[in-house]
């Protein structure tokens, strides 16, 4: 995934044509989309295949499985044309390598902590340990919540060089500027534009903020 904007659009969407339409209207203006379950669970796995002939798609699965079925979902996932899979850390080193290992060329995203309040509670007390696996397995990134800027802050210093992605901007209250100048490399941004009567603008407006 190449940086041009440093946003993504989340598609967090079950009906399969207004999505669609989303997508065109704004995919020269993003640098991936992000899908997860209910939209993949409505339109079929070929959804994948659909929107990457736009742009990169990022399949949000939050895989958190035995390594094996960790395997599988990605090669699932890649084989349909998803360009990166989000999979979660807590089920320790084997599982994130086993997706790690079978992305092949495709990116892999671990969770360190979860955007929402419940994130708190689990998540973030585990997130340091989480991050520094994802830099020893090989993972491409990970990701971090723009609803708590500081916590990426304390995720770059561990990273280093990794893609942070950021959810949670817009309907959770996180700021995209926030984040970046915490330390995000791109910033993840769903209900704002896809449920906007203009997804464009909305988008356009995302950017406009950012450039500050």
């Amino acid at each position: 995934m190449r940086r041009h904007t440093g946003l993504i659009l989340a598609l967090d969407e079950t009906d399969v044509g207004q999505a669609m339409a989303v997508a065109r209207s704004v995919h020269d203006l993003v640098d991936a989309i992000k899908i997860n379950w209910p939209l993949v669970l409505a339109g079929g796995p070929e959804t994948i295949t659909h929107l990457s002939e736009m742009v990169p798609v990022i399949c949000d699965f939050k895989i958190a499985d035995i390594p094996n079925t960790n395997r599988l979902i990605v090669e699932q996932a890649v084989d349909r044309g998803a360009s990166g899979v989000i999979v979660h850390g807590f089920p320790g080193r084997d599982s994130i390598q086993a997706a790690v290992d079978a992305a092949n060329d495709a990116e892999v995203f671990v969770v360190t902590e979860m955007s929402h309040p419940g994130g708190e509670m689990f998540t973030a007390p585990a997130a340091e340990a989480i991050a520094m696996l994802a830099v020893e397995c090989g993972a491409k990134g990970i990701i971090a919540p723009a609803t708590r800027p500081e916590r990426i802050a304390a995720m770059r210093r561990l990273v280093g060089d990794l893609l942070i992605l950021s959810p949670g901007v817009g309907a959770q209250g996180g700021s995209a500027l926030q984040a970046l100048r915490a330390g995000s490399d791109h910033v993840i941004v769903g209900r704002t534009i896809s449920g906007a009567d203009d997804p464009r603008a909305a988008a356009e407006a995302i950017l406009r903020s950012m450039s500050d």
